[in-house]
């Protein structure tokens, strides 16, 4: 009789929730699957209790879900390998929360947060796992928004300074652990206030917005970085390059530019065309990366006062042969 109870209670509980939630026994046969659970997964309750693979609800292959981790009294190492971002419960004895990425769910995917929490009898048997989830795809999309105007440019799209700085802060420090070559071009749009004066700021930001895809198309190894640096100058970071092969990098930058044909009257041979600085090192404690910054700075210097349209490599740091 009480169990009876028991059950009642629970199903007005769970049927009477505005949040998506079901509940599995020990034998992970779904028990309960209320109507908020079938208007998020789109799966109704007759077409899932008694189930013991409520992972199709959620996933196109069989994994655990969570309730099914905490009837199983999976450790956290178990947890891990399925939910890497996963915490215990403060409130719930037994709990545990995560977050993930469903992309089956909702046409472009779906972010849900849930917590499952182990269910037990008057005697403290485990009888089953309740599991409530929370649909929180606005919010990582307004995270991921605010985290895109934090980090990239707004006319580009591409990495912004802020960005630069860290990520070339970061590599130092790992070129000095791995002891590899670091190289940085620092790239700036020939003759740009003629061009903007001639053709009008719309022309010259979609110009600027057409260097940073060739950028793009050009540089796209994992590990280094393409960013605008101010106004019509740009930065590339490669990781574990020599000045040689920071060389062939900008040589294509340069081609691909040439390929664009952008009409520039002020311009070098009448078209938009690019100057780059090089500088290559091997960071060790001795060196600052500042001395970086202003070897290419001063090899950009250079191939502007070469007459443009063109790459110079720094010969002063000691990675530049």
């Amino acid at each position: 009789m009480a169990i009876e109870e028991s059950e009642r209670q629970l199903s007005q509980i769970v049927d009477g929730s505005p949040i998506p939630t079901f509940v599995i026994d020990a034998e992970h046969r779904v028990t309960h699957w209320n109507q908020a659970c079938e208007k998020l997964t789109g799966l109704s309750a007759g077409e899932m209790m008694g189930r013991a693979d409520v992972w199709r609800a959620f996933y196109a292959t069989p994994r655990p879900t969570m309730a099914d981790l905490v009837v199983s009294g999976a450790i956290d190492e178990a947890i891990a390998e399925h939910y890497q971002k996963f915490s215990h419960s403060a409130l719930i004895a037994g709990a545990v929360e995560a977050e993930d990425f469903f992309p089956q769910m909702g046409g472009e995917g779906r972010w849900l947060y849930f917590t499952a929490a182990p269910l037990k009898d008057s005697t403290g048997n485990l009888t089953g796992a309740i599991e409530t989830l929370q649909d929180i795809t606005a919010q990582r999309r307004a995270q991921a928004a605010l985290e895109q105007l934090a980090t990239r440019d707004g006319l580009t799209g591409i990495a912004n300074r802020r960005t630069f700085d860290e990520k070339l802060g970061n590599e130092w420090k790992r070129q000095l652990r791995d002891s590899r070559t670091l190289s940085l071009l620092m790239i700036d749009v020939d003759h740009f206030k003629l061009f903007n004066d001639a053709y009008g700021h719309q022309a010259g930001d979609n110009c600027l917005q057409q260097i940073a895809r060739v950028l793009e198309q050009v540089v796209f190894r994992p590990g280094d970085l393409v960013a605008r640096y101010g106004g019509e100058e740009f930065v590339v970071i490669l990781t574990a390059t020599h000045a040689q092969g920071a060389g062939i990098v900008a040589q294509r930058i340069l081609d691909r530019v040439a390929e664009l044909a952008m009409p520039h009257s002020g311009g070098e041979g009448g078209r938009v065309t690019l100057s780059i600085g090089i500088a290559s090192s091997l960071p060790h404690p001795d060196t600052e990366l500042e001395s970086l910054i202003a070897a290419a700075d001063a090899a950009l210097y250079q191939a502007k006062h070469a007459g443009r349209n063109r790459f110079v490599l720094d010969q002063t740091t000691d990675a530049a042969q």
